[in-house]
């Protein structure tokens, strides 16, 4: 970790044989939340999010559980990114969005819809509560349990237990009166 937030550029290659199978469980998770069907497994996804976090200068990441979460949100911007541009184009903008090929078909359009009204709704409800937004990366996107996200952000158990409480009835609110 330290060789990456120093910026050596091998250090990345030297961290993902370590945690690949973890990275491979957190994109298992995401994917089991899509639609059936899509053609995107675990594995590229994985290898899309390591592209994502090579082409940064720096990795900032002070632990274990931190390059996991970095690794989640870049699986979470992937998956959203997609989703965006399949409301795009089902709005008819017209213009030719490149895609990797394996993301095509990676999800119907009410998953879409609903991975973007997520992401816009975790987006507000990080103004509201910052620490609720980040217990939710980490436990939905990340895939930690309580215990390791209450560790990861140096709070209390009861704590995380309240935060996700709250965060899960806002964010179903939001989303359903965004998707409708």
């Amino acid at each position: 970790m330290a060789r990456l937030r120093a910026g050596d550029p091998t250090a990345l290659d030297a961290l993902f044989p370590l945690i690949y199978d973890e990275l491979k469980g957190i994109a298992r998770a995401h994917l089991a939340r899509e639609a059936t069907g899509h053609t995107l497994g675990p594995t590229g996804l994985v290898h899309e999010a390591y592209l994502q976090l090579a082409r940064r200068a720096r990795l900032e990441a002070s632990d274990r559980v931190h390059f996991l979460n970095m690794a989640a949100q870049a699986m979470r911007r992937i998956l959203i990114d997609h989703a965006r541009s399949r409301k795009r184009l089902k709005r008819g903008s017209g213009q030719r969005v490149e895609l990797v090929e394996e993301i095509q078909a990676l999800m119907t359009e009410g998953a879409a819809d609903e991975l973007v009204a997520l992401d816009d709704a975790l987006d507000r409800f990080a103004a509201l509560n910052a620490r609720g937004a980040r217990v939710v990366e980490l436990r939905f996107f990340a895939g930690l349990t309580l215990e390791e996200t209450a560790t990861a952000l140096e709070v209390s158990l009861k704590t995380v237990q309240r935060d996700w409480l709250v965060a899960r009835a806002w964010l179903r609110k939001e989303i359903d009166q965004d998707v409708g």
